[in-house]
């Protein structure tokens, strides 16, 4: 099991009121599984991914990541677990304008102290595997906005972390470019043997994953899984 979540419980206090988003939900995620959240705005998705990706803690409730208990941890080692098992993608690509798409993928390993060929050759290899190695020496603002969001789950996986958390990475594509992307996050957690976790609002990305959980009323529900 790569990550296991227990009792997860998250408030907010807004205008004076306590509002429970997350009212104990257990969540548990294997190698290669692509589960999907789904889920109306404000049901606690993102909530979820971040807690997930130890980007925010709960208010109470456990999570274990690879075998260790995150929230026993001090900042720093919560750091360098998430920096070494967990790749993140967003709604909006986020890469960096003034760099390459190559140079993009081989940052997150340039922090992890790989040497520069070894990143580089890394790179080439996820960007062959997915047919954008004529990509490589062009800048994110000169590719469309499918590729660039392509790059950025290569890049989530530049460091091949146990699982990717995708946050609704679909939303800001069209159709044909949201179904390219999902077809090869599909291929890539089959051929990486990665664990996926994608929040989304699009039944048609939900339904290209393995396991389908809705947040309803604070709790997940499974409410389908493709054998």
């Amino acid at each position: 099991m790569i990550l296991k979540a227990e009792k997860i419980k998250k408030s907010y206090s807004t205008s004076g009121e306590l509002l429970q988003i997350l009212k104990g939900l257990d969540f548990q995620i294997s190698k290669g599984e692509m589960i999907s959240i789904t889920g109306p705005s404000g049901c606690g998705k993102s909530t979820l991914l971040n807690i997930l990706g130890t980007l925010d803690s709960p208010d109470s409730g456990s999570l274990e990541i690879c075998g260790k208990k995150v929230f026993s941890l001090d900042d720093n080692s919560i750091s360098k677990l998430r920096m070494e098992k967990i790749g993140f993608v967003f709604q909006f690509h986020h890469l960096l304008p003034e760099f390459t798409v190559l140079e993009n993928l081989m940052i997150p390993q340039r922090l992890m102290k790989v040497n520069e060929k070894k990143a580089k050759d890394r790179s080439l290899e996820l960007l062959d595997k997915v047919g954008l190695s004529f990509r490589a020496n062009h800048r994110p603002a000169t590719i469309s906005g499918g590729e660039r969001q392509r790059v950025a789950v290569l890049r989530a996986l530049a460091n091949s972390p146990s699982i990717v958390l995708a946050d609704e990475p679909t939303g800001n594509l069209d159709l044909e470019s949201a179904s390219h992307l999902m077809d090869m996050i599909a291929s890539l957690a089959d051929t990486f043997d990665k664990a996926f976790v994608i929040a989304t609002h699009n039944p048609s990305v939900a339904m290209i994953c393995k396991k389908n959980l809705e947040i309803s009323n604070g709790l997940l529900k499974n409410i389908s899984k493709v054998s």
